[in-house]
């Protein structure tokens, strides 16, 4: 017998199903930067520990199969819901302690693990418990909610432990109330997604699927991946297009925050997550936007080089700031928005390039492959970035970085031989 919803209307829980799955990664990727900024640790170890977190999206398609052999996609959501609540918790709670480090980071894992079987039983879950009509009807909707959690995440509650560190007078306490708050927050969705969300007819273990079956047919998807065509430039494009910025983007959270006589900028925690989180992500969104309708409308193969361009050419604002340490807020927020605005327009390359490379059978098992090779392609480049940046200096170690954007664009060029339209 199933427990009768509440209510069955995709409104009532695509929205906070979304938002639900964009808050977690935001807090293992950048949340966890500024917090361990505040309390003290150096750039190398922050970036070394922080990337290696992106570790649980690059291995995901490994145990995503095993999500259909055991329970429902609404069991499994609801369970990592419950996961992430206790995650952050832990985290909340060990903050204050001395062997802060390790414990937070032990939770972090719990975090990052939790969150990334959460991504892959919530979309299959909407891909269940709508219609084809309804998907393609509530895409913008999910992804909308997705982006406000890292609006959420990276401005609002960044600027909420700020406030807290001010008001409290005791940074560990600022970021252990900060936790306990996103705890709470996703103790509520846990208990609202259990009445809520609807049991999709469709959502149950696949019948006569064995163990045995399930991993024939997962090497089979490994196999048939890795005998794509032009399969070394593919490898290329995906692990030097983001080359850079994956540096850039552990280091510019402790840049803006570090004094300035390290050569930092000295900005306050609260003025970061009103500069990187709110104003930098709306500029992400805009650069998407109109990234898509461009290649809607002119196609990929037109946009693909300026959309490296864009992901790229930027950084060099990065050391402008690093070279002239300009202390007005102002300059410092429009250069991180050109930044982010050129960032969310490239990465859309990174996507349709993704979707190109699944067509043909196993769509969706290449796709959540690819991925994951997106994620490597960011975790291996920004965990020497610390020590790299504390070698050279912020403004050397920002000239590094637009060094290693050459690749990426070089890879562009290429692909763009490949690409039909």
């Amino acid at each position: 017998m199933t427990t009768p919803t509440i209510n069955k209307n995709p409104w009532s829980w695509i929205p906070t199903l979304y938002f639900a799955e964009g808050l977690p990664y935001v807090a293992v990727m950048t949340i966890a930067v500024i917090m361990y900024k505040r309390l003290g640790l150096s750039n190398t170890e922050i970036a070394l520990y922080t990337s290696w977190l992106y570790l649980p999206w690059t291995i995901k398609p490994l145990w995503s199969p095993f999500v259909d052999l055991v329970k429902t996609k609404r069991a499994w959501v609801i369970a990592m819901q419950g996961l992430i609540a206790a995650g952050f918790a832990g985290i909340a709670f060990f903050i204050p302690t001395p062997h802060y480090v390790q414990f937070t980071l032990a939770f972090f894992w719990l975090l990052a693990f939790s969150s990334a079987t959460h991504d892959i039983a919530a979309d299959g879950f909407y891909m269940l418990g709508l219609t084809d009509k309804a998907q393609s009807f509530f895409v913008g909707i999910r992804n909308t909610f997705y982006r406000l959690a890292n609006i959420f995440g990276q401005g609002i509650l960044v600027m909420l432990a700020g406030w807290l560190e001010t008001s409290q007078n005791n940074i560990p306490l600022a970021w252990s109330i900060t936790f306990y708050f996103m705890a709470g927050l996703f103790l509520a969705l846990t208990i609202y997604h259990r009445f809520i969300l609807p049991h999709a007819a469709s959502d149950t273990k696949r019948p006569g699927l064995t163990a045995r079956k399930l991993l024939e047919d997962f090497l089979q998807t490994f196999v048939t991946f890795f005998k794509k065509k032009h399969l070394g430039l593919m490898f290329f494009f995906l692990l030097t297009y983001r080359l850079g910025e994956s540096q850039l983007a552990k280091i510019a959270s402790p840049f803006l925050l570090d004094t300035m006589d390290k050569g930092g900028l000295g900005l306050s925690t609260a003025t970061v997550g009103m500069i990187y989180g709110t104003i930098g992500v709306i500029a992400l969104l805009t650069g998407g936007i109109i990234s898509g309708f461009l290649v809607s409308r002119d196609g990929f193969k037109r946009w693909i080089l300026p959309m490296a361009l864009a992901i790229n050419l930027p950084d060099i604002l990065y050391v402008w700031m690093a070279a002239t340490t300009p202390d007005n807020p102002l300059f410092i927020s429009i250069c991180v928005a050109i930044e982010q605005l050129g960032y969310g327009f490239g990465f859309t390359a990174y996507m349709l390039y993704l979707i190109y490379l699944a067509e043909g059978e196993h769509k969706t098992a290449h796709y959540a492959i690819g991925t994951g090779f997106m994620a490597l392609g960011m975790m291996i480049p920004g965990m020497p970035a610390g020590w790299i940046q504390e070698q050279l200096g912020y403004t050397n170690f920002f000239i590094w970085v637009c060094i290693c954007t050459i690749p990426g664009i070089a890879a562009s060029l290429m692909i763009r031989k490949q690409i039909e339209r």
